[in-house]
């Protein structure tokens, strides 16, 4: 069944699905993220007591317990946000596509992984607040853009060659569309600089760790933001054939 509705409807489906994605992406960051902070802040903590701090050490503007409340508060409005950008996208989409509305919005939620999430990240992981030179912060956001950029171009560059060879076998589609985007990232990796601002001294495992977590927090936003537009979607198109029936 395509995806069907007005922009309206689709926008609201979108706001549900992405709030329900953020508070659940939120849940997911205390229960696995918060422990890997709080190592960290002690790590760091630790080593401005022993004097092998870059800076002076001072007290944080906003309490532990304010950073937990604000993390949920900023990942369920972010979740309205994308969400909302996400209908955007379906609602263009659909018109230049004939796959079923689920099927669609969980193709939107893998490509925006992708494009949004892992190519910035396996370029420039995320640090713990112990790892990073505060001087250099505006190089690295702009950098991130950059990688992000860099995903959204690989993205589209994949789809417009799986849409070009509509003619071929849905296999040779698929190849070709992975062999662009893996080019096209590989690339812009080569072009980028790197960065790697981690002291010989941070334990490692804590970085892994800490990594993984804010990995799984994205992917866990991406995620339940395509399978609940799907579902609702799915639900959707139910309810409108038992009343057309």
């Amino acid at each position: 069944m395509p995806l069907t509705g007005s922009f309206t409807t689709l926008l609201l489906r979108g706001l549900l699905a992405g709030l329900i994605a953020g508070l659940l992406a939120g849940t997911v960051g205390f229960v696995i993220g918060e422990p890997k902070i709080e190592s960290a802040i002690t790590l760091e903590e630790s080593s401005a007591e022993s004097g092998h701090s870059h800076g002076e050490s001072e007290e944080p503007l906003v309490s532990r317990g304010g950073q937990r409340f604000g993390e949920f508060l900023a990942l369920g409005l972010g979740g309205l946000a994308l969400g909302a950008i996400f209908a955007a996208v379906a609602n263009v989409a659909r018109r230049h596509t004939a796959l079923p509305g689920p099927k669609l919005a969980v193709s939107l939620g893998l490509c925006g992984w992708l494009a949004i999430t892992a190519v910035p990240f396996f370029k420039y992981p995320a640090n713990p607040p112990a790892v990073g030179e505060p001087d250099t912060i505006n190089q690295r956001t702009w950098l991130w853009l950059a990688a992000v950029l860099l995903g959204l171009a690989a993205v589209g560059a994949a789809v417009y060659v799986h849409r070009l060879l509509s003619a071929q076998p849905g296999t040779l589609r698929l190849v070709a569309a992975v062999a662009v985007f893996v080019i096209v990232v590989a690339i812009g990796y080569i072009a980028l600089p790197g960065v790697n601002e981690v002291k010989g001294d941070f334990p490692a495992t804590l970085l892994w760790q800490f990594r993984v977590s804010s990995l799984a927090v994205s992917a866990t936003l991406w995620a339940v933001l395509g399978l609940a537009f799907a579902t609702l979607t799915e639900f959707a198109g139910r309810k409108k054939a038992e009343v057309s029936a």
